[in-house]
């Protein structure tokens, strides 16, 4: 039986100067911003100067907080979210990649809920105030995370992630202007877009899939498959476009399905070994594969999806883990601390195979066992 239910009530303005397209609904918002970035991104890619010149134009006064890490901590979203309900914030702004973008939602719900401790914010009880208005401007083509409500944080232990979804999280409008990737190395082009493949994959073998996530997931992998596919050594405006408009749909099609094993299977890597994100989901492309072979319906819809995307299965399996480069050995004891890790992650059950945990440690023996 086929699904087509769907919302995202994101208004997507894409391409050149897309800022420009939608300043009317930004500046419409308030007339203080929260603007929440990284160090580097925002101001490298000129993003930060479109946006604060466009506030500047509309008489908008903004406070700037560039304290995002990777893998955004609560902590800091939380001392983020006090400091705007201290300025008088109206509505936040996230410039950058995944992480400014997935703090700016926190950042929303904790400065119009000052009260909050830092754990609250998981608990819909007790946010009662809807969260600030929050706005997308993403600098990296990958996490899709502009045109969905994941706010995916690291918890204070800093070995755990946890993640904050509510229905006001979603981001009023995103502004995906391919221009500001062209500051991204080609290492980090590289594993952006393998964080997006893991997307659309995952996206389009969840049981939960629609009609609408199913064709984003496809369009999604058909591009971002076809300009990887070719190995280039420098990517160009129109490949930095065609990524960007397949991350941003295969953002929207994990806000209908959410994501598969891959996603914590890679997040022990990059928590703990500093992996980057989407090369660890993409070491474990192959084994997605290969255990969802083993059921009738996880077959035909691989099938499928390898045959829409122009690529046999056994190619998948090879390419993805093999351009990721990923090299690491570990100890049985080590390989324990990854799997427990992750081991009570609910993307297990979103696949047409639920793998368990001594399979787990069967695929992390496979790739990292010392020998």
């Amino acid at each position: 039986m086929m699904h087509a239910d769907f919302y995202i009530p994101t208004h997507l303005f894409f391409g050149e100067n897309a800022l420009n397209k939608g300043k009317d609904m930004l500046t419409a918002a308030g007339r203080h911003a929260m603007l929440v970035t990284g160090k580097q991104s925002a101001r490298k890619s000129g993003a930060l100067a479109d946006v604060t010149a466009l506030l500047k134009d509309a008489a908008i006064t903004y406070t700037v907080f560039d304290g995002i890490t990777e893998n955004p901590p609560l902590l800091t979203c939380f001392e983020a979210g006090r400091l705007a309900a201290k300025e008088g914030a109206q509505f936040v702004i996230g410039i950058g990649g995944g992480s400014p973008l997935d703090a700016a939602k926190a950042i929303a719900a904790f400065a119009a809920n000052p009260s909050l401790s830092p754990e609250d914010i998981f608990d819909d009880k007790k946010r009662i105030n809807p969260a600030l208005p929050i706005f997308a401007v993403p600098t990296t083509a990958g996490t899709g995370s502009e045109v969905n409500n994941y706010s995916v944080l690291t918890l204070p232990s800093g070995l755990q992630k946890k993640t904050f979804k509510a229905p006001d999280s979603w981001p009023r409008a995103a502004f995906v202007d391919p221009r500001y990737t062209a500051t991204m190395s080609n290492d980090t082009t590289l594993s952006t877009a393998l964080d997006a493949f893991a997307h659309a994959m995952e996206s389009y073998l969840s049981p939960r899939s629609t009609l609408f996530s199913e064709n984003a997931a496809l369009f999604a992998a058909r591009e971002i498959f076809d300009v990887i596919s070719a190995l280039p050594t420098t990517y160009d405006a129109e490949m930095r476009a065609r990524l960007a408009l397949a991350a941003t749909a295969g953002g929207m099609a994990i806000s209908v399905t959410g994501t598969g094993f891959p996603h914590p299977l890679g997040y022990s890597l990059t928590l703990l070994d500093g992996i980057p994100h989407g090369r660890a989901c993409a070491v474990f492309a192959g084994d997605y594969i290969t255990y969802n072979e083993k059921s009738e319906s996880g077959r035909a819809r691989i099938a499928n999806f390898a045959a829409a995307i122009g690529a046999k299965p056994a190619v998948l399996k090879a390419f993805l883990p093999g351009v990721a480069g990923v090299s690491l050995s570990m100890t049985d004891d080590e390989i324990a601390q990854h799997v427990e890790l992750i081991a009570g992650a609910k993307n297990y059950a979103n696949s047409p195979y639920v793998i368990s945990k001594e399979e787990i440690f069967e695929i992390y023996r496979a790739h990292f066992k010392t020998k």
